[in-house]
């Protein structure tokens, strides 16, 4: 992975990757989640819903053997390497994920502000509706909907607190774990929007900034 395929941004305190999921594994990716949904006992057996924050008809965890051979697994590390080096200017030498997941959101369905466990995280995007709905006011309002907010700090001057995201197949965002964060309802379609997200540990020297003093 080059340098020109992965896009780091610092719009506030914590930096964050954007990168591109390759084709050949959102097919993989859609693939295994679209048996999964008709598989009724495994949908049960890999259930994730009562362990995240969301408010959504569906979420089920992904099996470590399938990330691995699909190459899910390979993707993460490589981008978080890179992400890491250009924001830290340091290499990992370890990638552990802790959980990986789908999160199936349908229409009035929403993510409440939350943060996730580990040391990174992210989320990708497998299906997006073609449309989220229209505000409520006025067309000219900025409309949320079906978007991802990443928040951080407050509002101040020549400091954005919100960073706001409309979900595209095949972005994926990297960012601490501890970066808050929501997703909003839809409305207006009866279609999915799909997306699939991880946590993972690093090398606890490089995250544990405290670990070490500077003077």
């Amino acid at each position: 992975m080059t340098e020109n395929k992965i896009q780091v941004y610092k719009p506030f305190g914590p930096s964050i990757a954007k990168v591109t999921i390759p084709e050949d594994l959102i097919k993989k990716l859609n693939e295994y989640v679209d048996k999964i949904i008709l598989d009724e006992d495994k949908s049960k057996d890999l259930d994730w819903g009562k362990r995240l924050a969301g408010n959504v008809k569906q979420e089920f965890k992904l099996e470590p053997t399938f990330c691995d051979k699909s190459g899910f697994s390979n993707f993460l590390v490589k981008a978080v390497s890179k992400w890491i080096e250009l924001s830290e200017r340091k290499k990992i030498t370890k990638l552990e994920i802790v959980s990986s997941w789908v999160v199936r959101q349908f229409q009035n369905e929403y993510n409440p502000v939350h943060y996730h466990s580990g040391h990174v995280s992210g989320v990708g995007y497998l299906k997006v509706p073609k449309n989220f709905g229209k505000t409520f006011q006025s067309s000219k309002k900025s409309n949320a909907n079906g978007h991802l907010s990443l928040i951080h700090g407050n509002r101040m001057f020549s400091s954005e607190s919100v960073f706001d995201i409309e979900p595209k197949v095949g972005d994926f965002y990297f960012f601490p774990n501890y970066l808050m964060h929501t997703v909003y309802p839809f409305y207006e379609s009866n279609e999915e929007r799909r997306s699939i997200s991880f946590n993972a540990k690093i090398d606890e020297n490089i995250y544990n900034v405290y670990g070490t003093s500077n003077l």
